[in-house]
C-alpha cells in the first residue's frame, strides 16, 4: 500500500496556487485540480458547476478577472486527511486587484475544499465558497 503524501506539505502548494489565482495566474491551481470527473464548485455567487472540464473553465475565467498585486491569506480553521481523501476549512481573506478597478476589492469567504489522491498527488475536486460575515467567528 502506497503512503499518501504529507497533506500539510501539500497545503503550502495549495496556498501558492491561491496566491497565483488572485494575481491572475491559473496555472498552479490547474496543476492541483482534478481533470477527470467528478468535480464540483459551489461559487460565492450561489452557482453550482459540475464536471472537471466545466470547473476548470470557471476557475480560468475567474483568474482572468484579477491583476497582480492582490493580498491573500488563509485563516485555517481545521483540516485533515485519511488515506485517499483530505479536507480543508478556512476563512479566505483577499484584497483583490481587479481588472477595471483602481482600488483593491476586499473579499472574505468561508471555504471548504475536498481533495482526493490521484497518481500519488493531492488534487482538488470540490470547493464551496460563500461570503463570510465579518465578526461572526466564535
Amino acid at each position: 500500500m502506497r503512503t499518501a503524501p504529507n497533506f500539510n506539505t501539500f497545503l503550502k502548494q495549495r496556498k501558492e496556487a491561491s496566491d497565483a489565482f488572485v494575481n491572475g495566474d491559473i496555472s498552479p491551481l490547474d496543476g492541483i485540480s482534478v481533470h477527470d470527473s467528478p468535480a464540483t464548485i459551489f461559487g460565492p455567487a450561489g452557482d453550482c458547476v459540475q464536471g472537471a472540464k466545466n470547473v476548470n473553465e470557471v476557475n480560468a475565467k475567474g483568474a482572468s478577472l484579477f491583476k497582480p498585486g492582490s493580498e491573500n491569506t488563509f485563516e485555517i480553521l481545521h483540516k485533515g486527511s485519511d488515506g485517499s481523501i483530505a479536507y480543508l476549512v478556512y476563512i479566505h481573506h483577499v484584497v483583490a486587484q481587479m481588472k477595471g478597478k483602481t482600488e483593491g476589492v476586499p473579499m472574505d469567504l468561508r471555504v471548504t475544499e475536498i481533495f482526493r489522491l490521484e497518481t500519488g498527488q493531492w488534487k482538488l475536486f470540490h470547493r464551496h465558497a460563500d461570503p463570510f460575515k465579518s465578526g461572526s467567528a466564535a
